[in-house]
């Protein structure tokens, strides 16, 4: 929540103005960035408080080189968002067009990074729902995949406009593909010894994974919202799947949202729940099943092979033990993506250097 008095003031000005000075602040914690969340309580009305400090480096701008990224910082590099208030409204208003279901924005301030949104309801989450049995798995990610089905097959222009904002969709390109994937590189061999990462070892690393970065920049681009997953996906009471997390999006690939929703690092999907997923999804957008394979293994891999370097980062660097009990589903996932003839340099690069990850999907 906020900490410093004058942020606790903006934030009083912003509900004040938006009618809601007076409601019950319940802080509900920080999440992976540097957002808080408060849920605010008027009577019988409730409402969502998105508080994201504009603290972070730069955001990626069109036209910046490689090296402008870089000196800018992590969020340009990897064409991040950088919890950006108007990125949140614009791709919102962006997605109700198209007839998805972020929360509405009640009230916004871009500029001191906070929001007022629509309350989705607590414990609404995939995730969430099923670990209670109260929804049906394969119900749910068929569902989910048959949204992005239809987001998949909206074109979508390069800058987006809503509520006197915009926010441009950068292709998520060469240089972001290589920032995130070089975290296994860094650090899976710092976080488990039995994972090697000599100087040899590490020319052998770019070749592999320039190969899958060449295969993923020759795939058709769509509309990618990048962080799809159980824990961003909510069942709402009126039958309808409500989106979080969406200010991300780039134009990337429909195989790294699938990746996200089936390959999901922080539960296990059930086969039958991933079939299913995957025939709703091909169902809907008329696309082949030969080529979507082939897709979410390259994508798949190089998406895992970010995964495992950021739950590698988190608990060797920044002391986040909890994190283990994610890796062993991570590197089963990144095994499996690995068996298409398609990421055969990476596997044959991991079968010598981590071959410990491939027995895992013995």
């Amino acid at each position: 929540m906020a900490s410093d008095d004058s942020r606790k003031l903006l934030i009083r000005d912003f509900l004040t103005k938006a009618g809601w000075g007076e409601a019950h602040q319940n802080w509900l914690g920080q999440d992976a960035s540097t957002r808080y969340y408060a849920r605010l309580t008027r009577g019988d009305e409730t409402a969502i408080l998105m508080d994201a400090p504009p603290v972070e480096s730069g955001i990626c701008l069109p036209g910046m080189s490689e090296a402008e990224r870089a000196a800018t910082g992590w969020n340009a590099l990897s064409r991040l968002a950088a919890s950006r208030v108007d990125a949140f409204v614009v791709i919102a208003g962006h997605l109700r067009s198209l007839g998805l279901r972020p929360p509405h924005i009640l009230a916004h301030d871009s500029a001191s990074g906070l929001a007022l949104l629509e309350d989705f309801g607590l414990e609404r989450e995939f995730a969430r729902l099923i670990e209670r049995n109260e929804a049906d798995e394969v119900d749910l990610y068929t569902k989910a995949a048959a949204d992005l089905a239809h987001l998949h097959t909206t074109p979508v222009p390069e800058t987006l406009h809503h509520a006197g904002e915009h926010w441009h969709i950068l292709p998520f390109d060469t240089v972001a593909l290589k920032a995130n994937s070089d975290l296994y590189a860094d650090w899976l061999h710092q976080y488990d010894p039995r994972a090697r990462m000599s100087d040899a070892d590490r020319a052998r690393w770019e070749s592999a994974r320039d190969a899958l970065i060449e295969q993923a920049e020759s795939f058709p681009r769509e509309f990618t919202l990048r962080d799809y997953h159980a824990e961003n996906l909510l069942w709402l009471p009126e039958g309808r799947i409500g989106l979080l997390d969406f200010q991300d999006a780039v134009l990337g690939w429909d195989a790294w949202d699938m990746a996200m929703l089936t390959q999901d690092a922080r539960r296990a999907v059930s086969e039958v729940a991933t079939e299913a997923a995957i025939s709703s999804y091909l169902e809907r957008s008329g696309k082949t099943e030969s080529s979507f394979l082939e897709r979410i293994s390259v994508i798949g891999t190089l998406n895992a092979l970010r995964i495992t370097g950021i739950f590698a980062r988190l608990v060797k660097r920044d002391g986040k033990p909890r994190y283990n009990d994610f890796m062993p589903r991570q590197q089963l996932m990144l095994a499996r993506n690995l068996r298409h003839p398609a990421a055969a340099d990476m596997r044959a690069f991991i079968a010598e250097t981590a071959p410990f990850i491939l027995e895992a999907d013995s």
